[in-house]
């Protein structure tokens, strides 16, 4: 028996569509609709599509969204300055600077933008101040991927509280922010990395598996309870035929994709543990929608916020 698939593209135009009255209401107070600043830095191909989808989703949700596009080799100081100036903008309510920035920019480039941003303008939760809220349990602005997976547990009725709940995954994008918005809702969380010992013993102890470690394929039957939810966050390329030929079956769709395309976009879970787990997100189609809805939610609220004078 398969297990469930949670749809993140109904779930994420759920959410979109939600949107709509608190976008209409805030155009109506300010003279203008909410403002979404884009900054992507580099040639990265991945980055580049993942900001044209952010950035035509903001705008098909009544958004006023721009983008600045830098060269890979601007310096950090400059995108400092555009960040600052972004900050002062009176029309910018949200500002969000694509990750992974290129490496000649240092290697705690990333934390400096996100200490420099806005809280109140920090759409994407990485803040420390916003952080610090998250930790408390009263953030408005939350860590996109992770508040998306949370709604599409809510939303699919699955039972959060109470239940067991395992985060491979200790980033403070996905995982820290994760194990934390479980933990507020009242599940029992462990948070495994590359040093638990007996990985797969320890979360085939859940009743909610969360994997998100950046591995293809990495999370087997051997890591799942039979009947538990798994939400997949992995969402890495794969351009290796072999590898491909060994998770999907001749005649598989998604085996039969990657050999019109010569790539495709695997998650952290293994396809056979459609056969074990209760209920699963794919990847695509899953977790990402959501990210890309929490975006623009977190947005309207980072607008309502300043329009009210809160978090200024």
């Amino acid at each position: 028996m398969s297990a469930i698939r949670l749809d993140g593209i109904a779930i994420g135009q759920q959410i979109r569509a939600g949107l709509r009255a608190p976008v209409a209401e805030f155009t109506r107070q300010a003279g203008r609709a909410p403002g979404l600043s884009l900054v992507l830095v580099g040639d990265d191909p991945g980055s580049h599509l993942y900001v044209s989808s952010k950035l035509r989703s903001a705008g098909d949700s009544g958004l006023d969204a721009e983008i600045h596009r830098l060269p890979g080799d601007t310096p950090i100081d400059e995108l400092l300055r555009l960040v600052d100036r972004l900050n002062r903008d009176e029309r910018c309510d949200g500002i969000l600077v694509q990750s992974p920035l290129p490496t000649q920019m240092g290697a705690d480039a990333e934390r400096r933008v996100f200490d420099a941003i806005d809280p109140a303008k920090d759409v994407d939760g990485f803040h420390p101040t916003n952080v610090g809220k998250l930790v408390q349990g009263r953030a408005d602005l939350v860590a996109c991927t992770p508040s998306g997976v949370i709604e599409i547990l809510e939303r699919s009725g699955i039972r959060i509280a109470g239940a067991s709940a395992v985060v491979i995954g200790r980033s403070d994008i996905v995982g820290k922010p994760m194990a934390l918005l479980l933990l507020h809702r009242h599940a029992t969380v462990t948070i495994c990395h590359s040093r638990t010992r007996d990985l797969a013993s320890v979360a085939r102890e859940a009743d909610i598996l969360v994997a998100a470690l950046g591995r293809p394929a990495f999370v087997t039957t051997d890591f799942v309870k039979p009947g538990a939810t798994v939400i997949d966050v992995g969402t890495t390329p794969v351009s290796d035929a072999e590898l491909v030929a060994g998770w999907f079956e001749p005649g598989h769709k998604r085996r039969d994709a990657f050999e019109r395309r010569g790539s495709l976009v695997m998650g952290d879970v293994h396809p056979g543990v459609e056969a074990v787990a209760g209920a699963l997100t794919p990847v695509p189609g899953g977790v990402g929608p959501l990210t890309i809805a929490m975006l623009l939610k977190n947005t309207v609220t980072a607008a309502m916020n300043r329009l009210n004078g809160i978090g200024l």
